[in-house]
């Protein structure tokens, strides 16, 4: 699951990756698929520690059974079912981390397989199934192009992971298209696109529209020879519907997650105050056709 950063490149939370890339600036500007993908596995694997040292308890890192928690609201699967019946499906996993979800999948039956551009962050997966539970395969990989066959997953699933971090949203959606079997289900996560309009502060500050929501420029932070070390992709709720549907699947719901009256947890960008008033996470329930 991904963390909004902040305005500035020099946040306590990612300070240490923020040194290891010589991260000096922000800014907004057009990056491809290569360098766009280039800048995520070069930051995953610099933040993967302090990333966990934040989020694992959260999220069930270190469960021997994992958890599949979709989003900083809370939302578990073990309660919606948004994949369906998953008893011996073979799932995908696309932006797995540490695969938490995968490992809870694994333990409620399924045969999932976990991705990842991070080497890092699956490392850390490897060290949590090495403390026990259900082992999961993990495969190092971007998700515009998966390495795997046609049709040979009957469900896929992304919780945070691998869409908002792509320069071509539109070709993730194709190629889960092709890799799921006839009926099965694709369900991902990511930040709500409203988001985006709002400077990534879960404070007073956070409530006051900034940034136009039509600014499809994505998120950059570089290093001192202006090459990206962090990128962050916006489309709008429109433009998810489109790609959902140019790829061949049916869309049948977006869940917008209310945010839970128990939790008092700041999440970057996310928390109560905000979360009261607009929601942080959208999440897509897809299909493709039997």
């Amino acid at each position: 699951m991904s963390e909004d950063h902040s305005a500035t490149p020099d946040d306590a939370r990612h300070a240490e990756a923020n040194a290891l890339l010589g991260t000096v600036g922000v800014t907004r500007a057009k990056v491809d698929s290569q360098s766009s993908a280039r800048a995520s596995r070069k930051w995953w694997d610099a933040d993967a520690a302090a990333y966990h040292d934040t989020h694992a308890d959260f999220l069930g890192v270190d469960s021997p059974a994992g958890e599949f928690v979709w989003c900083p609201e809370g939302l578990h699967e073990g309660d919606w079912h948004l994949l369906g019946d998953i008893e011996g499906k073979r799932i995908l996993e696309i932006g797995c981390g540490s695969a938490p979800c995968s490992r809870w999948l694994a333990s409620h039956g399924a045969h999932p397989v976990g991705l990842d551009i991070s080497r890092s962050m699956l490392d850390r997966g490897l060290a949590a199934m090495a403390a026990g539970g259900p082992r999961v395969p993990l495969v190092q990989a971007g998700a515009e192009d998966l390495p795997f066959a046609d049709a040979s997953f009957d469900l896929a699933c992304s919780a945070f992971g691998g869409v908002p971090f792509v320069a071509d949203s539109a070709r993730v959606m194709r190629e889960v298209h092709r890799v799921l079997r006839p009926g099965g289900r694709w369900v991902f996560s990511v930040n709500h696109p409203m988001r985006w309009i709002f400077p990534d502060d879960p404070g007073p500050a956070g409530l006051r529209a900034t940034i136009p929501y039509f600014d499809r420029t994505p998120y950059v932070e570089v290093g001192p020879d202006g090459e990206p070390t962090y990128v962050e992709h916006h489309r709008t709720i429109g433009d998810r519907v489109r790609e959902i549907v140019a790829a061949g699947l049916t869309l049948v719901d977006i869940i917008e997650p209310d945010w839970p009256e128990w939790l008092d947890r700041e999440w970057g960008q996310w928390s109560p105050l905000r979360g009261e008033i607009f929601p942080g996470t959208a999440i897509f329930v897809t299909q493709k056709a039997n």
